[in-house]
């Protein structure tokens, strides 16, 4: 079984947010495999299904993202889960719109839910989907960035890179990180 968790914070006034990439990730996955994300347990939304041949639970924790760790924790706990059971989907100030980056372990990079997620877990070794939202514009606030919304541009490049993270999904699951990496750790295409 793997656990594959979209970031983001709960509520209607930051579903179309940059830091709720990976909320949108998940409702993609949920909506194209017919896996509804809405059961509540483990202080988080899930749904449970079929992905590509191995069983899933897709998760979107609703502790708001500084505390995203604890549902993770919870939900691996119950289902005797382990690191290299999880893939967490999330986005990165640091990557241009729409660039993804696969990683196998790896820091924060400042990033609070991953934090959260590195102190409940004891440990950075665990697969992720860095999704791009672009630098922040010079003078802004990061909160204030992350919280605001895309433009109608960015969002169809945002749009398109959903299936992409999907097909990611499929070749980590059936062939592995590092052959996912190889082919989507590229610079973003428009």
């Amino acid at each position: 079984m793997k656990l594959i968790v979209g970031l983001g914070n709960p509520g209607a006034e930051y579903a179309a947010t940059r830091h709720n990439i990976g909320f949108k990730a998940i409702d993609n996955l949920a909506e194209t495999y017919r896996m509804p994300v809405q059961r509540n347990k483990y202080k988080a939304l899930v749904g449970e299904g079929m992905l590509f041949g191995e069983k899933v639970i897709l998760m979107k924790p609703q502790t708001y993202m500084n505390l995203s760790g604890e549902a993770i924790r919870q939900c691996m706990d119950w289902n005797k889960l382990t690191k290299d059971d999880i893939i967490v989907i999330y986005d990165d100030v640091s990557l241009e719109v729409g660039q993804l980056r696969l990683r196998k372990t790896g820091s924060a990079g400042g990033h609070n839910g991953i934090k959260s997620i590195i102190a409940h877990l004891g440990s950075q070794d665990f697969m992720r989907i860095k999704v791009g939202v672009g630098e922040k514009p010079a003078g802004w606030d990061l909160a204030n960035y992350v919280l605001g919304k895309f433009t109608d541009d960015e969002m169809k490049i945002m749009n398109s890179r959903l299936i992409d993270i999907e097909k990611a999904i499929e070749i980590m699951l059936q062939k592995g990180i590092e052959q996912a990496m190889n082919q989507y750790n590229l610079k973003a295409r428009r």
